[in-house]
């Protein structure tokens, strides 16, 4: 496969607009232009992003995207075509596979160096899912599309970053998923993109309980016992700084968390809520683990609001922040 270089220090960043009767269209259509340094790549349909634009009445003449030119700031778009006309607010499952598509399209872009990164816009898990598409969500979708053995789900906003060690799992499965291999593994990838990533040197991870009062000696339940307890101190010996494991409603408190450059949650809704409450809005979400750099916004479709001009560009604003710290730090160009 070709390899494509972009000139110093221009990045080019894909964005993926998600479900196309969402607002990611909107979002996409009403962004500011980018700094001259950076290109937005739209990975979409090019006549949703004018039809779109139109229904709110903004300017859009991005110019289509070319890859044997060099970048030169602005935005482009990398044409993905729909399966089916699309009416904003409503889902249709004949787009699912487009959906994908302009992932696809998106991931091999990064791969093979045409992108510096990739910033998503949501998605919308269940219409995928009823198109008899297996799908639980574009961190699974990413690790098996780059071969990643483990990722990591990680959101940040002001002051918190809170990674999780299961993801998009019933609750009622999270204790027979949560074992040694899989804990250590995530504590793994988090402290070392902490380093490699955010350069963080020497990163400080509280790390939560599942039970309550982290499982209160046993009487609680034997998670804390059996199976964080033993992780954490085998990974203490090789260095690492890890808190706990610290019962969540002490972790989330103000002085846990400016003691931790990130707090390790058990499962999604035991870190996710307090994350949203203090920067929803303002909070990205991170895949580490991977081979490519990957941020998204940390909020869904909205279908109620597509098309309406209602809608906030705060979280992709920052998702793009971050995507282009990430890629320059990674670059050497921080």
């Amino acid at each position: 496969m070709p390899q494509h270089t972009l000139p110093d220090p221009v990045l080019r960043i894909a964005l993926t607009p998600g479900e196309p009767a969402g607002i990611g269209p909107d979002l996409c259509v009403l962004l500011e232009p980018p700094a001259p340094d950076i290109e937005h790549v739209l990975v979409a349909d090019p006549d949703l992003l004018a039809a779109r634009a139109a229904r709110l009445g903004v300017p859009f003449t991005p110019a289509r995207f070319a890859p044997e030119t060099p970048a030169g700031g602005g935005v482009s778009v990398l044409p993905v075509p729909l399966y089916a006309p699309v009416q904003a607010g409503q889902l249709d499952t004949r787009n699912a596979r487009y959906v994908l598509d302009t992932l696809d399209a998106a991931i091999a872009g990064c791969r093979d160096g045409r992108f510096a990164a990739l910033v998503t816009g949501p998605v919308h898990k269940a219409v995928i899912n009823d198109a008899g598409i297996p799908f639980s969500g574009h961190t699974e979708y990413l690790a098996a599309a780059t071969g990643a053995p483990r990722v990591v789900m990680l959101l940040a906003t002001t002051g918190l970053r809170v990674a999780l060690a299961t993801t998009h799992l019933p609750l009622a499965a999270v204790s027979a998923a949560l074992t040694p291999a899989l804990l250590e593994s995530v504590i793994r990838v988090l402290e070392h993109d902490l380093r490699t990533r955010f350069g963080i040197a020497q990163p400080r991870i509280s790390v939560c309980g599942l039970n309550p009062h982290a499982g209160e000696g046993g009487h609680l339940g034997r998670e804390e016992i059996d199976v964080i307890i033993p992780v954490l101190e085998r990974l203490r010996r090789e260095g690492m700084q890890l808190a706990g494991p610290v019962p969540a409603d002490t972790a989330f408190t103000p002085a846990h968390i400016a003691a931790a450059d990130a707090v390790l949650a058990m499962y999604h809704d035991q870190g996710l809520p307090v994350l949203k409450h203090m920067g929803f809005g303002r909070a990205v979400n991170i895949t580490l683990g991977l081979p490519i750099i990957r941020t998204s916004v940390d909020h869904g479709t909205a279908l109620d609001r597509a098309a309406t001009g209602n809608v906030d560009a705060g979280s992709l604003h920052v998702a793009l922040e971050h995507a282009v710290q990430l890629a320059r730090r990674h670059s050497g160009h921080d």
